[in-house]
Parts: C-alpha cells; sequence; structure tokens
C-alpha cells in the first residue's frame, strides 16, 4: 500500500479531522474513501444492478425515436 503526503492549512487540516471523527473513520481512511469515490471509473454494484429494473421505462430505440438527434457541427 502506498503513502502520500499532503499539506493542509490549519483550518482544512481541522475540517478533515472533524469529517473523519464524525465519519468514526481515521483521517488515513476517510482520505482514501474521497479518493476512490472521486476517481471511479466505473458506476457500484448496487447502482449497475438497477438496469433493467424499471418495467415501464421506454427503450433506448423509443427515446430515440421520440427525439431526433441534433444536428452535427462540422469541424
Amino acid at each position: 500500500m502506498g503513502q502520500v503526503t499532503i499539506y493542509l492549512d490549519a483550518e482544512h487540516e481541522k475540517r478533515l479531522k472533524r469529517a473523519a471523527e464524525s465519519a468514526g473513520i481515521p483521517v488515513s481512511r476517510y482520505v482514501a474513501r474521497l479518493v476512490e469515490q472521486n476517481t471511479r471509473t466505473q458506476w457500484p454494484d448496487n447502482i449497475r444492478s438497477l438496469a433493467g429494473q424499471w418495467s415501464d421505462f421506454p427503450s433506448a430505440e423509443e427515446l430515440r425515436a421520440a427525439q431526433p438527434d441534433s444536428p452535427r457541427e462540422t469541424l
């Protein structure tokens, strides 16, 4: 596991420590969660499992038929 050093001014350090304490986890775990949440490249499994759960939601084809594609700008 890698280590990272960050520099914060006193106010941001206080806020970070309060937030970690409020979450009931160490500061390092709190920062690790922030990095994970903000650098994720896929939807979490609990979100991905929702795909197809709405039986009355229109298909992609139905959506495209109702709203024609926007004209493209030439480059």
